[in-house]
């Protein structure tokens, strides 16, 4: 099996948006059901956000199954952003080794993740690696996202600062 990490490009837009679609299901009857929708990303939300910020694939074997992206907000702050496995391949390490080459791109002294507070799994595995619970997540949402009052009521932010 080969596997890498690299850049989203042009032609892989499809693979990506199915695998943020596929993986995003799991919130269906887990978040508030005002906020899923199906498909949970539409193609013109995609395209708007993948001239925005800058998406990173995991391939193996010329399959794209997983995405992540980063958006670099100011000389501290950096938003980890859209962080999808494909349901069959998770838990095996594949997130873990998207956040870690996408922290190592990025130098800032923040990083932030923004989730559902009803999505555990993933707040436990940002947990896993280094991130804790912001206390002041309504502050950081409003400033940094652009998001409805509502998902701010049902949110968290996660963040890892490094020295």
């Amino acid at each position: 099996m080969k596997s890498k990490i690299r850049k989203c490009r042009q032609e892989d837009k499809d693979s990506a948006l199915h695998v943020i679609n596929k993986a995003a299901k799991a919130y269906d009857g887990v978040i508030p059901e005002d906020r899923y929708k199906d498909p949970y990303m539409p193609r013109e939300e995609f395209e708007r956000e993948f001239g925005e910020i800058v998406f990173y694939c995991y391939e193996e074997d010329e399959q794209i199954l997983g995405v992540m992206a980063f958006q670099p907000i100011d000389k501290d702050v950096t938003l980890i952003r859209h962080a999808y496995i494909l349901p069959a391949h998770q838990r095996r390490g594949i997130g873990g080794k998207l956040l870690k080459h996408l922290t190592g791109l990025t130098t800032t002294k923040r990083l932030l993740v923004g989730t559902w507070k009803a999505a555990k799994s993933a707040i436990r595995f940002y947990q896993k690696h280094g991130f804790e619970l912001s206390k002041n997540k309504d502050e950081l949402l409003s400033k940094y996202w652009n998001i409805p009052e509502r998902q701010i009521e049902t949110s968290v932010v996660l963040e890892l600062i490094r020295e």
